[in-house]
Protein backbone atom coordinates (compact mmCIF):
# COMPACT_ATOMS: atom_id res chain seq x y z
CA UNK A 1 0.00 0.00 0.00
CA UNK A 2 1.73 3.46 -0.87
CA UNK A 3 2.35 5.30 2.60
CA UNK A 4 1.04 8.79 0.88
CA UNK A 5 -2.11 6.86 0.85
CA UNK A 6 -1.98 5.59 4.24
CA UNK A 7 -1.59 8.89 5.89
CA UNK A 8 -4.30 10.49 3.95
CA UNK A 9 -6.18 7.52 5.33
CA UNK A 10 -5.54 8.27 8.99
CA UNK A 11 -5.85 11.97 8.23
CA UNK A 12 -9.59 11.36 6.79
CA UNK A 13 -10.57 8.34 9.84
CA UNK A 14 -9.27 11.29 12.41
CA UNK A 15 -11.43 13.59 10.54
CA UNK A 16 -14.23 11.64 10.57
CA UNK A 17 -13.45 11.11 14.40
CA UNK A 18 -13.83 14.69 15.41
CA UNK A 19 -17.07 15.32 13.38
CA UNK A 20 -18.64 12.55 15.50
CA UNK A 21 -17.37 14.15 18.57
CA UNK A 22 -18.35 16.94 17.59
CA UNK A 23 -22.26 16.07 16.72
CA UNK A 24 -22.21 14.42 19.78
CA UNK A 25 -20.91 17.55 21.40
CA UNK A 26 -23.88 19.48 20.15
CA UNK A 27 -26.58 17.17 20.39
CA UNK A 28 -25.34 16.98 24.43
CA UNK A 29 -25.63 20.72 24.12
CA UNK A 30 -28.75 20.89 22.59
CA UNK A 31 -30.56 18.16 25.31
CA UNK A 32 -28.75 20.27 28.27
CA UNK A 33 -30.27 23.55 26.46
CA UNK A 34 -33.93 21.93 26.55
CA UNK A 35 -33.81 20.38 29.45
CA UNK A 36 -32.59 23.11 31.28
CA UNK A 37 -35.26 25.17 29.46
CA UNK A 38 -38.13 22.91 30.31
CA UNK A 39 -36.69 23.35 33.93
CA UNK A 40 -36.78 26.82 34.27
CA UNK A 41 -40.33 26.75 32.61
CA UNK A 42 -41.36 24.70 35.47
CA UNK A 43 -40.20 26.74 37.85
CA UNK A 44 -41.80 29.80 36.27
CA UNK A 45 -45.54 27.57 36.92
CA UNK A 46 -44.80 26.71 40.23
CA UNK A 47 -44.32 30.55 41.22
CA UNK A 48 -47.30 31.20 39.02
CA UNK A 49 -49.80 29.04 39.88
CA UNK A 50 -50.43 28.57 43.40
CA UNK A 51 -51.79 26.01 45.82
CA UNK A 52 -55.76 25.93 44.96
CA UNK A 53 -58.35 26.05 47.41
CA UNK A 54 -60.67 24.31 44.13
CA UNK A 55 -60.33 24.74 40.82
CA UNK A 56 -62.85 25.52 37.97
CA UNK A 57 -62.87 24.47 34.50
CA UNK A 58 -64.10 27.28 31.86
CA UNK A 59 -66.32 26.48 28.95
CA UNK A 60 -63.34 27.93 27.23
CA UNK A 61 -60.52 25.42 28.18
CA UNK A 62 -59.22 27.50 30.77
CA UNK A 63 -58.79 26.55 34.27
CA UNK A 64 -59.19 28.92 37.01
CA UNK A 65 -57.84 28.41 40.12
CA UNK A 66 -59.63 30.05 43.64
CA UNK A 67 -56.46 30.73 45.97
CA UNK A 68 -56.17 32.10 49.18
CA UNK A 69 -55.69 35.87 48.98
CA UNK A 70 -52.66 35.91 51.19
CA UNK A 71 -50.63 33.27 48.60
CA UNK A 72 -51.32 35.35 45.55
CA UNK A 73 -48.22 35.92 43.23
CA UNK A 74 -48.08 39.54 44.49
CA UNK A 75 -46.91 38.63 47.91
CA UNK A 76 -43.62 37.25 46.13
CA UNK A 77 -42.22 41.16 46.08
CA UNK A 78 -39.83 41.78 48.94
CA UNK A 79 -41.16 44.57 49.82
CA UNK A 80 -45.01 43.11 49.87
CA UNK A 81 -43.73 40.31 52.96
CA UNK A 82 -45.37 42.18 55.53
CA UNK A 83 -48.08 43.86 53.26
CA UNK A 84 -51.17 44.68 55.44
CA UNK A 85 -53.73 43.55 52.57
CA UNK A 86 -56.16 46.43 51.97
CA UNK A 87 -59.43 44.43 52.47
CA UNK A 88 -61.35 47.86 50.52
CA UNK A 89 -59.72 51.39 49.32
CA UNK A 90 -60.84 54.01 52.18
CA UNK A 91 -61.94 56.57 49.91
CA UNK A 92 -63.85 56.42 46.72
CA UNK A 93 -64.21 58.75 43.58
CA UNK A 94 -67.14 61.38 45.07
CA UNK A 95 -66.48 60.58 48.88
CA UNK A 96 -65.84 58.11 51.80
CA UNK A 97 -66.11 54.50 50.56
CA UNK A 98 -68.99 52.48 51.70
CA UNK A 99 -70.76 49.05 50.38
CA UNK A 100 -73.15 51.00 48.83
CA UNK A 101 -70.49 52.41 46.57
CA UNK A 102 -70.83 49.10 44.84
CA UNK A 103 -74.27 47.50 43.79
CA UNK A 104 -75.22 45.12 46.60
CA UNK A 105 -76.56 42.80 43.76
CA UNK A 106 -74.83 41.08 41.36
CA UNK A 107 -75.87 40.94 38.06
CA UNK A 108 -78.01 37.78 36.61
CA UNK A 109 -75.65 37.88 33.45
CA UNK A 110 -72.44 36.10 33.16
CA UNK A 111 -69.74 38.48 33.26
CA UNK A 112 -66.94 35.39 32.32
CA UNK A 113 -67.32 32.21 30.70
CA UNK A 114 -65.85 30.63 33.87
CA UNK A 115 -68.98 31.90 36.01
CA UNK A 116 -71.44 29.12 34.08
CA UNK A 117 -68.85 26.77 35.99
CA UNK A 118 -68.55 27.35 39.68
CA UNK A 119 -67.47 30.99 42.00
CA UNK A 120 -64.94 31.44 44.06
CA UNK A 121 -65.85 31.79 48.13
CA UNK A 122 -65.04 34.94 49.98
CA UNK A 123 -61.44 34.80 51.01
CA UNK A 124 -60.05 33.64 47.91
CA UNK A 125 -58.99 34.85 44.62
CA UNK A 126 -60.04 33.39 41.23
CA UNK A 127 -56.68 32.98 38.94
CA UNK A 128 -56.41 31.76 35.85
CA UNK A 129 -54.10 29.28 35.33
CA UNK A 130 -51.10 29.58 33.55
CA UNK A 131 -49.89 26.67 31.11
CA UNK A 132 -46.64 25.21 30.00
CA UNK A 133 -47.79 26.45 26.19
CA UNK A 134 -48.39 29.55 27.09
CA UNK A 135 -44.66 30.51 28.96
CA UNK A 136 -43.29 28.50 25.73
CA UNK A 137 -45.18 31.22 23.00
CA UNK A 138 -42.93 34.00 24.90
CA UNK A 139 -39.26 34.47 23.47
CA UNK A 140 -38.38 33.79 26.96
CA UNK A 141 -39.73 33.01 30.40
CA UNK A 142 -38.43 36.52 31.62
CA UNK A 143 -40.26 38.23 29.03
CA UNK A 144 -43.45 35.86 29.14
CA UNK A 145 -46.51 38.55 30.15
CA UNK A 146 -44.48 41.10 29.54
CA UNK A 147 -45.03 43.85 26.39
CA UNK A 148 -42.60 44.90 24.18
CA UNK A 149 -40.93 47.95 24.84
CA UNK A 150 -42.20 51.75 23.14
CA UNK A 151 -45.84 50.74 23.50
CA UNK A 152 -47.21 53.63 24.48
CA UNK A 153 -48.79 56.12 22.77
CA UNK A 154 -47.15 59.67 21.94
CA UNK A 155 -49.31 62.03 21.51
CA UNK A 156 -46.42 65.00 21.68
CA UNK A 157 -48.89 66.71 18.36
CA UNK A 158 -51.63 66.59 15.68
CA UNK A 159 -49.79 65.20 13.60
CA UNK A 160 -47.08 62.34 14.64
CA UNK A 161 -43.74 62.67 13.50
CA UNK A 162 -42.33 60.39 10.88
CA UNK A 163 -40.31 57.96 13.68
CA UNK A 164 -43.28 57.92 15.75
CA UNK A 165 -45.11 56.28 13.07
CA UNK A 166 -43.96 52.81 13.65
CA UNK A 167 -43.00 51.84 17.64
CA UNK A 168 -42.18 48.50 17.70
CA UNK A 169 -44.98 47.91 14.99
CA UNK A 170 -47.65 49.30 18.17
CA UNK A 171 -50.70 51.61 16.80
CA UNK A 172 -53.41 53.33 18.37
CA UNK A 173 -56.63 55.35 18.12
CA UNK A 174 -56.98 57.40 21.21
CA UNK A 175 -58.46 60.66 23.29
CA UNK A 176 -56.36 62.07 25.61
CA UNK A 177 -56.49 64.73 28.37
CA UNK A 178 -53.23 66.71 29.87
CA UNK A 179 -52.79 67.82 33.39
CA UNK A 180 -53.21 66.81 36.97
CA UNK A 181 -54.84 63.67 37.58
CA UNK A 182 -55.90 61.01 40.06
CA UNK A 183 -57.45 58.50 38.10
CA UNK A 184 -60.05 58.25 35.03
CA UNK A 185 -63.05 56.56 33.92
CA UNK A 186 -64.74 55.16 31.31
CA UNK A 187 -67.62 52.51 29.81
CA UNK A 188 -66.32 50.98 26.77
CA UNK A 189 -68.29 48.45 24.11
CA UNK A 190 -66.60 44.64 24.04
CA UNK A 191 -65.80 43.11 20.67
CA UNK A 192 -63.88 40.52 19.04
CA UNK A 193 -61.35 41.76 16.56
CA UNK A 194 -59.57 39.47 14.54
CA UNK A 195 -56.37 39.19 14.68
CA UNK A 196 -53.62 38.54 11.47
CA UNK A 197 -50.40 37.15 13.47
CA UNK A 198 -50.32 35.35 16.24
CA UNK A 199 -47.73 37.35 17.38
CA UNK A 200 -50.48 40.32 16.79
CA UNK A 201 -53.19 41.52 19.89
CA UNK A 202 -55.98 43.94 19.61
CA UNK A 203 -56.88 45.95 23.06
CA UNK A 204 -58.75 48.70 24.41
CA UNK A 205 -58.00 50.62 27.69
CA UNK A 206 -57.59 53.20 29.89
CA UNK A 207 -53.92 55.09 30.43
CA UNK A 208 -52.89 56.68 33.28
CA UNK A 209 -49.26 57.83 32.71
CA UNK A 210 -46.53 59.35 34.69
CA UNK A 211 -43.44 60.95 33.93
CA UNK A 212 -42.12 61.43 30.61
CA UNK A 213 -42.73 59.06 27.21
CA UNK A 214 -38.86 57.66 27.80
CA UNK A 215 -37.30 55.05 30.15
CA UNK A 216 -38.81 56.17 32.84
CA UNK A 217 -42.60 56.00 32.63
CA UNK A 218 -45.01 55.15 34.68
CA UNK A 219 -48.35 53.45 33.50
CA UNK A 220 -51.26 51.78 35.16
CA UNK A 221 -53.51 50.15 32.51
CA UNK A 222 -56.72 47.92 32.27
CA UNK A 223 -59.30 47.77 29.69
CA UNK A 224 -60.00 43.94 27.15
CA UNK A 225 -58.02 42.29 25.03
CA UNK A 226 -57.79 39.79 22.09
CA UNK A 227 -53.94 38.61 22.25
CA UNK A 228 -53.30 34.77 20.85
CA UNK A 229 -49.36 34.70 21.86
CA UNK A 230 -50.54 35.47 25.65
CA UNK A 231 -53.69 33.62 25.76
CA UNK A 232 -53.54 31.00 23.30
CA UNK A 233 -56.59 31.63 21.96
CA UNK A 234 -58.73 34.15 20.24
CA UNK A 235 -61.52 35.41 23.04
CA UNK A 236 -61.71 39.13 24.09
CA UNK A 237 -60.52 38.89 28.04
CA UNK A 238 -60.17 41.41 30.46
CA UNK A 239 -56.75 42.57 31.47
CA UNK A 240 -54.77 45.22 33.30
CA UNK A 241 -51.35 46.31 33.31
CA UNK A 242 -48.55 47.78 35.36
CA UNK A 243 -45.30 49.30 34.21
CA UNK A 244 -42.77 51.82 35.81
CA UNK A 245 -40.06 51.75 33.71
CA UNK A 246 -41.42 52.27 30.14
CA UNK A 247 -42.09 48.67 29.58
CA UNK A 248 -38.33 47.47 30.32
CA UNK A 249 -38.22 45.35 33.11
CA UNK A 250 -40.84 45.77 35.48
CA UNK A 251 -44.55 45.33 35.33
CA UNK A 252 -46.97 42.58 33.02
CA UNK A 253 -50.31 42.17 32.26
CA UNK A 254 -53.01 41.02 35.04
CA UNK A 255 -50.94 38.64 37.91
CA UNK A 256 -48.38 37.01 35.91
CA UNK A 257 -46.10 39.10 38.29
CA UNK A 258 -45.94 40.23 41.82
CA UNK A 259 -47.37 43.52 42.17
CA UNK A 260 -51.15 44.09 41.98
CA UNK A 261 -52.87 42.89 44.79
CA UNK A 262 -56.34 41.53 43.80
CA UNK A 263 -59.10 41.22 46.70
CA UNK A 264 -61.77 40.73 44.82
CA UNK A 265 -63.19 36.66 44.46
CA UNK A 266 -65.60 37.07 41.38
CA UNK A 267 -63.31 38.60 38.62
CA UNK A 268 -60.60 36.42 37.28
CA UNK A 269 -58.02 38.71 35.53
CA UNK A 270 -57.34 37.25 32.31
CA UNK A 271 -60.23 35.46 31.61
CA UNK A 272 -62.73 35.59 28.72
CA UNK A 273 -65.04 38.23 28.80
CA UNK A 274 -68.88 36.69 27.68
CA UNK A 275 -70.83 38.45 26.06
CA UNK A 276 -69.53 40.51 23.69
CA UNK A 277 -70.71 43.15 20.82
CA UNK A 278 -71.67 42.50 17.65
CA UNK A 279 -72.14 44.42 14.43
CA UNK A 280 -75.85 45.90 13.45
CA UNK A 281 -76.76 43.89 16.34
CA UNK A 282 -76.59 43.99 20.35
CA UNK A 283 -73.94 46.54 21.91
CA UNK A 284 -72.51 44.83 25.45
CA UNK A 285 -69.88 47.47 27.34
CA UNK A 286 -68.06 47.17 30.49
CA UNK A 287 -67.10 50.26 33.15
CA UNK A 288 -63.22 50.62 34.04
CA UNK A 289 -62.44 53.05 36.82
CA UNK A 290 -58.75 53.86 38.18
CA UNK A 291 -58.36 55.85 41.33
CA UNK A 292 -55.22 57.17 43.74
CA UNK A 293 -57.20 56.43 47.31
CA UNK A 294 -56.09 59.61 49.06
CA UNK A 295 -55.56 58.55 52.54
CA UNK A 296 -53.07 55.23 51.74
CA UNK A 297 -51.87 56.22 48.14
CA UNK A 298 -52.61 52.62 46.43
CA UNK A 299 -54.17 52.89 42.75
CA UNK A 300 -57.68 50.92 42.95
CA UNK A 301 -59.40 49.78 40.15
CA UNK A 302 -63.37 48.97 39.24
CA UNK A 303 -65.00 46.53 37.55
CA UNK A 304 -68.58 47.92 36.20
CA UNK A 305 -70.61 49.22 38.95
CA UNK A 306 -70.66 46.37 41.19
CA UNK A 307 -66.88 44.59 41.45
CA UNK A 308 -63.66 46.86 43.22
CA UNK A 309 -60.94 44.32 42.25
CA UNK A 310 -57.50 44.89 44.24
CA UNK A 311 -54.87 47.80 43.77
CA UNK A 312 -51.34 48.28 42.69
CA UNK A 313 -49.40 49.65 46.20
CA UNK A 314 -47.45 53.25 45.58
CA UNK A 315 -44.45 51.99 46.27
CA UNK A 316 -44.22 50.30 42.53
CA UNK A 317 -43.93 53.77 40.98
CA UNK A 318 -42.22 56.76 41.18
CA UNK A 319 -44.27 59.04 39.44
CA UNK A 320 -47.57 57.89 40.07
CA UNK A 321 -46.76 58.24 43.32
CA UNK A 322 -47.87 61.55 43.60
CA UNK A 323 -50.23 61.81 40.52
CA UNK A 324 -51.04 61.10 36.98
CA UNK A 325 -50.10 63.32 34.38
CA UNK A 326 -52.01 62.37 31.48
CA UNK A 327 -54.89 59.98 30.53
CA UNK A 328 -55.32 58.04 27.53
CA UNK A 329 -58.59 56.11 26.32
CA UNK A 330 -58.82 54.33 22.91
CA UNK A 331 -57.30 50.95 21.24
CA UNK A 332 -53.93 49.58 20.46
CA UNK A 333 -52.57 47.25 17.87
CA UNK A 334 -49.66 45.08 16.80
CA UNK A 335 -49.04 45.53 13.57
CA UNK A 336 -46.45 43.09 12.15
CA UNK A 337 -46.71 44.26 8.59
CA UNK A 338 -46.67 40.62 7.49
CA UNK A 339 -45.51 40.22 4.00
CA UNK A 340 -44.45 43.36 3.93
CA UNK A 341 -47.97 44.92 3.93
CA UNK A 342 -49.90 45.90 6.61
CA UNK A 343 -51.71 44.13 8.84
CA UNK A 344 -55.40 43.13 8.68
CA UNK A 345 -55.67 42.94 12.10
CA UNK A 346 -58.47 44.88 13.31
CA UNK A 347 -59.06 47.42 16.15
CA UNK A 348 -62.27 47.74 18.27
CA UNK A 349 -64.99 46.51 16.01
CA UNK A 350 -62.69 46.59 12.43
CA UNK A 351 -64.73 49.42 11.23
CA UNK A 352 -63.96 52.82 11.07
CA UNK A 353 -65.55 55.42 13.49
CA UNK A 354 -68.16 57.21 11.20
CA UNK A 355 -70.23 54.33 10.77
CA UNK A 356 -71.28 55.22 14.41
CA UNK A 357 -73.31 52.98 17.12
CA UNK A 358 -73.54 49.40 16.37
CA UNK A 359 -71.47 49.36 13.84
CA UNK A 360 -68.03 50.74 15.54
CA UNK A 361 -66.08 50.49 18.77
CA UNK A 362 -66.55 53.62 20.98
CA UNK A 363 -65.51 54.77 24.98
CA UNK A 364 -68.31 57.11 26.46
CA UNK A 365 -68.51 58.87 29.50
CA UNK A 366 -65.29 59.98 29.38
CA UNK A 367 -64.43 61.17 33.01
CA UNK A 368 -60.98 61.82 35.19
CA UNK A 369 -60.58 62.05 39.16
CA UNK A 370 -59.35 65.63 40.18
CA UNK A 371 -57.62 66.30 43.38
CA UNK A 372 -60.38 66.98 45.32
CA UNK A 373 -61.49 62.83 44.74
CA UNK A 374 -64.03 64.00 42.29
CA UNK A 375 -65.21 62.42 39.05
CA UNK A 376 -65.23 65.22 36.09
CA UNK A 377 -65.59 65.82 32.46
CA UNK A 378 -62.27 66.27 31.04
CA UNK A 379 -60.94 69.54 29.36
CA UNK A 380 -58.40 69.96 26.79
CA UNK A 381 -59.87 66.82 25.10
CA UNK A 382 -57.45 65.86 22.12
CA UNK A 383 -57.25 63.19 19.99
CA UNK A 384 -53.87 60.82 18.07
CA UNK A 385 -53.92 58.23 15.77
CA UNK A 386 -50.54 57.31 13.29
CA UNK A 387 -52.14 56.33 10.28
CA UNK A 388 -55.98 57.40 10.36
CA UNK A 389 -56.29 55.63 6.68
CA UNK A 390 -56.04 52.32 9.18
CA UNK A 391 -57.50 53.29 12.11
CA UNK A 392 -59.22 56.21 13.28
CA UNK A 393 -60.65 58.15 15.99
CA UNK A 394 -63.33 60.97 16.53
CA UNK A 395 -64.66 62.85 19.51
CA UNK A 396 -68.18 64.23 20.42
CA UNK A 397 -70.08 65.02 23.71
CA UNK A 398 -73.53 65.06 24.49
CA UNK A 399 -76.23 65.00 27.53
CA UNK A 400 -76.32 61.02 27.71
CA UNK A 401 -73.11 60.05 26.54
CA UNK A 402 -71.02 62.88 28.26
CA UNK A 403 -67.59 62.91 26.46
CA UNK A 404 -67.08 60.09 23.89
CA UNK A 405 -66.06 58.57 20.71
CA UNK A 406 -65.73 56.40 18.38
CA UNK A 407 -62.84 54.66 17.18
CA UNK A 408 -60.86 51.71 15.33
CA UNK A 409 -60.59 50.44 11.86
CA UNK A 410 -59.91 47.36 9.76
CA UNK A 411 -56.22 47.86 9.31
CA UNK A 412 -54.80 47.33 5.99
CA UNK A 413 -57.40 48.27 3.09
CA UNK A 414 -57.09 50.11 -0.51
CA UNK A 415 -56.26 53.55 1.38
CA UNK A 416 -53.88 52.01 4.52
CA UNK A 417 -51.02 49.41 2.84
Amino acid sequence: MDASFSIRRRRASAVIVIFCICLVSLSSGARLSVTSQKLEVKRHLKRLNKPAVKSIQSPDGDIIDCIPISQQPAFDHPFLKDHKIEVKPSYHPDGLFTESKVSAERPKSNVQLWHLNGRCSEGTIPVRRTKEDDVLRASSVKRYGRKKQRAFPLPRSAKPEPDLINQNGHQHAIAYARGEFYGAKATMNVWEPKIQQPNEFSLSQIWILGGLFNEDLNSIEAGWQVSPDLYGDNNTRLFTYWTSDAYQATGCYNLLCSGFIQVNSEIAMGASISPVSAYRNSQYDIGILIWKDPKEGHWWMQFGSDYVLGYWPSFLFSYLTDSASTVEWGGEVVNSEPDGQHTTTQMGSGHFPEEGFGKASYFKNLQVVDSSNNLKAPSGLSTYTEQSNCYDVQIGSNSDWGHFFYYGGPGRNPNCL
